[in-house]
């Protein structure tokens, strides 16, 4: 048994360290200047619908009726620190966690109080602090508009003449008004400056002009380095990311079905600011709604769809929920109670890919080239100095090739595919034949074509004549056995 084992180790030490020697590097995991929002992914998420780390605030929480606040609170965020993290997010937004009488805080009665249903200022800061250890930072919600009519300014004698209108039982500002933009924006830089987050999501900003948003955007910045402020609604102001809500409808519609009409796919990423893309939104309808509708299988296609996601240009923002599938055609239905007891083979897939993004600069800023864009068959480069990668999503019903030439790879090349572990070389007819099976997404790294893993081989001939001179040893053992008891009788 002795002698078995150690024929298992050293098998195991020599293919372990040639595949060191004989295999380079997946991807660089670089350090250079600091990140900019192009390089970053978001996980949007609600604070009560995802994890109830606390009991001692829960007030009149009822997890069976889906209107009402269901316990998730900071304390949750924490707890669950390390699945965000797995996954390879590097911005967590949160939503707005101001005193609201609504559980996903569309109802704020403050810009100044934290909601007791979700903990207090200690602990959100400790929240923060943790996420910020590991890479990674709280984004939150400041909307500009359309609070509760018991918010705290419209409760005030003294400042009536700041309300503009009260519509669907909400109270909108005059954002007209120089006071209610000076309060608005020391509420904002006040809670910026109070609280290590890393960006600020402005939200229901249509009635306000642009010359007032850049103003707020510009004291935001001004309260710490490196603070992202970005929206969930179209406009021209100095946000750090493009916003339309076009965004989601067109990738909804490429990827919930095989065979789509992808010719929108660039709309998108068109402009100097990256775009926020995704595919739903927590305002809308879920991803998994539309392709169920498609009788299409929920989980095949949201890989489809964020495997592309996560590889194009921009800036991923994924709901909470997605990479369990979840459903819902409107909210509350749509912000559903994380269900943390579901298959993971989806949320591994999720790890899979935006580890590959994080490791490499290249895949989230490198230069970006579409090689074939039709009807759900979609390859693109991206490309820099130090490497090169080819990205087949064949979004299609039936299996695709794609030859792609040394003008585009360059010559002495070979793609190592990364998910389905697939190598491609070039072949008599001087092209690389890529070929996918229907609805999946492959990452070919592009290296240099040094033939076979000579290392390798030889550690497996090694590994063939250990096993061989193992089975010769147990045979002439039991040959001496057989002799020794024979000679006993």
């Amino acid at each position: 048994m002795k002698f078995k084992k150690w024929i298992s180790a050293t098998a195991a030490s020599l293919l372990l360290a040639t595949s060191f020697l004989g295999t380079p590097a997946v991807a660089h995991a670089e350090e250079g200047p600091a990140r900019t929002i192009a390089q970053e992914s978001i996980y949007d998420l609600l604070v009560d619908r995802f994890f109830n780390g606390s009991g001692t605030n829960d007030i009149d929480t009822n997890t069976q009726d889906p209107s009402k606040f269901a316990g998730g609170d900071f304390t949750g965020l924490q707890d669950k620190l390390k699945f965000i993290g797995e996954m390879g997010y590097t911005i967590v937004s949160i939503g707005s966690i101001f005193t609201t009488e609504t559980y996903d805080g569309s109802m704020p009665t403050s810009y100044t109080t934290l909601e007791e249903h979700f903990g207090t200022a200690e602990e959100f800061q400790s929240v923060i602090e943790a996420y910020k250890a590991k890479n990674m930072s709280i984004m939150v919600d400041f909307p500009l508009n359309n609070v509760s009519p018991n918010h705290e300014w419209a409760k005030d004698v003294a400042k009536q003449d700041w309300i503009a209108s009260t519509n669907n039982g909400q109270v909108q500002w005059d954002l007209t008004n120089k006071d209610v933009q000076n309060a608005l924006i020391e509420a904002a830089t006040e809670f910026a400056s109070t609280y290590n987050i890393g960006g600020i999501r402005l939200t229901n900003i249509a009635d306000a002009d642009t010359q007032f948003i850049n103003a707020l955007i510009e004291a935001l910045k001004g309260t710490k380095e490196s603070f992202y402020v970005i929206a969930n609604e179209e406009s021209d102001a100095n946000f750090d990311t493009n916003f339309s809500p076009a965004t989601a409808d067109i990738y909804r519609n490429i990827f919930k079905n095989v065979d789509m009409d992808s010719s929108k796919l660039m709309e998108p990423l068109s402009g100097e600011k990256p775009t926020q893309i995704m595919i739903d939104s927590l305002q809308t309808h879920r991803f998994t709604f539309d392709s169920a509708n498609e009788n299409m299988f929920p989980p095949t296609r949201l890989k489809m769809a964020l495997g592309a996601l996560f590889m194009l240009p921009g800036v991923p923002v994924v709901q909470y929920g997605s990479e369990i599938a979840m459903n819902g055609e409107a909210k509350p239905d749509t912000h559903q109670l994380y269900n943390f007891k579901t298959d993971e083979e989806l949320i591994d897939y999720v790890k899979n890919v935006q580890s590959l993004r994080n490791q490499s600069a290249t895949l989230r800023n490198g230069d970006f080239e579409v090689i074939t864009n039709e009807d759900g068959l979609l390859v693109f480069t991206r490309t820099s100095d130090e490497e090169q990668w080819v990205i087949m999503v064949n979004n299609t019903s039936k299996t695709q090739r794609v030859d792609l030439t040394p003008d585009q790879l360059g010559e002495g090349k070979m793609l190592n595919g990364i998910l389905q572990e697939e190598k491609v070389r070039i072949n008599e007819k001087g092209v690389y034949p890529v070929i996918l099976d229907r609805e999946i997404v492959e990452i070919y790294q592009v290296r240099e074509d040094k033939g076979l893993n000579v290392p390798y081989m030889v550690a497996l001939g090694l590994v063939w004549l250990l096993f061989i001179g193992f089975v010769v040893v147990i045979i002439k053992r039991g040959k001496k056995r057989r002799m020794e008891q024979d000679a006993t009788k």
